[in-house]
């Protein structure tokens, strides 16, 4: 027989589930371009949860963020790059994907809160970019570029 949550207890995992949910909505309904705006995001928020935690000296959950931050640059937001029509942009944002991961592993390795501002930098702008560029109305159609 278990005993009942206490009401903090209850209301936080009543808040989790709320955010699970509201997350896993917006991940099915996103569009392609919505989807990278999240795992963007994600990303920081995982690198804004290391710097709290290495801040604090909670060197596990310092890891844990930092492992969170990486899974989605890696599994993320690097599998999800078209080479084949991205051509050197994807290539651009293949390398710069590549120097986040080495900055977030020197975070993690070292605890050093310079490496997690540089890959906060980096992904947000990327963000600021690709939310510009996603924003932009589209060309009539027809209409030859410039």
């Amino acid at each position: 027989m278990s005993l009942p949550a206490s009401p903090m207890v209850a209301r936080r995992r009543m808040a989790q589930a709320y955010a699970s949910i509201g997350l896993e909505t917006q991940v099915m309904s996103a569009s392609p371009e919505r989807l990278i705006t999240l795992l963007l995001q994600g990303a920081l928020a995982a690198i804004a949860k290391a710097r709290l935690h290495l801040k604090q000296g909670d060197i596990a959950h310092r890891g844990m963020a930092i492992s969170k931050a990486i899974e989605i640059v890696d599994s993320g937001l690097k599998a999800s790059l078209d080479h084949e029509q991205g051509d050197a942009v994807a290539e651009h944002l293949l390398a710069s994907y590549d120097l986040v991961l080495q900055h977030l592993l020197q975070a993690n390795l070292r605890g050093d809160e310079a490496h997690l501002d540089t890959a906060h930098t980096m992904l947000n702008n990327i963000l600021d970019a690709w939310r510009s560029a996603a924003d932009a109305p589209a060309p009539p159609s027809g209409a030859q570029p410039d």
